[in-house]
């Protein structure tokens, strides 16, 4: 830091960036680092390093330091906005959910593909509280990269096993469906069209659909 600015700016630029930088994570929504999208981790890391670049040299505008993390989250925001509109857009930035496990079988090509290892996936399951991969029904890696396992039914007292059903996948989404998570549940369109000519409901209405195999469902209509 140079010699020649006084303490009580160098404090005072410290207490408005400090500041800012609350602003902008607040306006981002997100409570915790492992909830956050790749685009809104790269915005996070971005306005540390500016804000960082902003204190450790007084002798620069403070402007240069507030006008491009404002900037970052504005951009964050539009993208953000854009995403709830349009799912291409939500899919090219976050990805999709990937299963790892169906049905207690390890999808070794996934794995690759996400270049996880044997140990990433143990050390996961530990974290959830499971110690032998064989009671693991299914797993899902979400978009924040964090691996949710659903295990298998214990069946006690049963003389032939029963394979518990998977968990719900989640058909539609604020009115968009989504093929590859009907075919994972081995249902249809041509299901999902059944399912909204009895409720009367035209697609653009649904909010929210989930579906089990079993052709359960739960469905949350638009209010807005």
């Amino acid at each position: 830091m140079s010699n020649t600015t006084p303490m009580p700016v160098i404090l005072i630029r410290t207490i408005l960036l400090y500041v800012l930088v609350i602003f902008a994570v607040r306006l981002m929504g997100k409570k915790q680092l492992g909830e956050l999208q790749p685009s809104e981790l790269v915005t996070t890391i971005l306005i540390s390093n500016i804000a960082t670049l902003a204190l450790e040299d007084p002798d620069l505008p403070l402007l240069s330091g507030v006008i491009p993390i404002l900037a970052i989250v504005c951009l964050d925001v539009f993208i953000t906005i854009g995403a709830l509109k349009f799912d291409k857009l939500r899919r090219l930035i976050t990805g999709n959910p990937r299963v790892l496990i169906r049905d207690g079988v390890i999808n070794q090509r996934e794995m690759k593909n996400l270049r996880f290892t044997i140990e990433d996936l143990m050390e996961s399951a530990r974290d959830s509280g499971i110690f032998d991969i064989s009671k693991v029904q299914y797993a899902v890696v979400e978009t924040t990269g964090k691996i949710n396992f659903f295990e298998k039914a214990q069946n006690v007292g049963a003389d032939v096993p029963v394979r518990p059903p998977n968990p719900p996948v989640l058909a539609v989404s604020d009115g968009v469906p989504d093929g590859n998570a009907l075919k994972e549940a081995g249902l249809s369109e041509k299901w999902l069209k059944k399912i909204l000519t009895e409720k009367n409901i035209p697609l653009s209405r649904v909010f929210l659909l989930s579906a089990d195999e079993n052709g359960n469902y739960y469905l949350i209509e638009r209010e807005i």
